[in-house]
């Protein structure tokens, strides 16, 4: 036990310092992001563009579901007039944050691992380096810059298709019978400038953790085919874990 336990730690700390190393390093490469633009675009293109259908699904369902739950609730109290303040702050500060973050670790983490892995095991990063082409600059740098700006533009639309969502419930479901004006105004008098500013703050920080795990998940692949599909799985997994744990502490911290 106290052997398993002991090479669990080692693991961890190991991966952890690798991880920080893997993270200075992409930094370090972001002063070379003007001549790296055609890169970082096309996976903007295909972390923003590409997945802005799946989240605008998920956020207007997700809105309407926030909405009608909460209504039926509220409606037992005759509050229902404060359903807005709810869909709305619940959005903006967590669900919109944390529900994009997952969808684009899931749909383009996973493919950023899987790409880097493939890379990995067919000696094209060794390829790279034996052309003094930094792997990190290559591959590592466009990505991250990427998700650090393409989450965080996600978020900002599932927000609102959220927000939209929540108000066609509460003015088609007779049960909840709250005005479309009543609804919205309790979004604008509850909200303030800093609530958008700490959803805004998580979704930057959850989009570099996709980033970051993602391509250290693809740089450390190996075993061939077998490899790459434990590598995606693996990427998802650590993404997710994450993602909750800094949800956390970030909401700790701007309490």
């Amino acid at each position: 036990m106290f052997q398993y336990v002991g090479r669990t730690l080692l693991d961890i700390s190991q991966t952890t310092g690798e991880m920080l190393k893997l993270f200075f390093a992409t930094v370090y490469f972001f002063k070379e992001a003007p001549r790296n633009l055609p890169s970082i675009f096309r996976q903007l293109a295909e972390i923003g563009v590409n997945t802005l259908p799946i989240v605008a699904l998920a956020a207007l369902f997700i809105g309407m579901v926030l909405a009608l739950q909460t209504g039926s609730a509220l409606v037992l109290y005759g509050s229902q007039n404060v359903i807005g303040s709810i869909v709305g702050l619940s959005m903006v500060k967590e669900l919109g944050p944390v529900m994009t973050s997952l969808l684009v670790a899931g749909r383009v983490g996973s493919a950023m691992a899987a790409e880097i892995g493939a890379m990995e095991i067919y000696e094209e990063i060794d390829a790279l380096k034996t052309l003094e082409i930094n792997p990190v600059r290559y591959l590592a740098m466009p990505r991250m810059i990427a998700c650090l700006a393409a989450v965080p533009a996600l978020v900002v639309f599932v927000v609102f298709i959220g927000i939209l969502g929540g108000g066609v419930i509460c003015a088609i479901n007779p049960q909840i019978s709250v005005p479309i004006n009543t609804y919205y105004d309790g979004i604008v008098t509850s909200m303030e400038a800093m609530d958008i500013v700490k959803g805004l703050t998580k979704a930057l920080v959850f989009g570099g953790i996709i980033g970051l795990v993602s391509c250290y998940v693809g740089f450390k692949t190996t075993g061939g085919a077998r490899g790459i599909g434990r590598s995606t799985t693996r990427s998802v997994v650590m993404s997710f874990l994450l993602i909750f744990v800094a949800n956390y502490f970030l909401t700790r911290m701007m309490m």
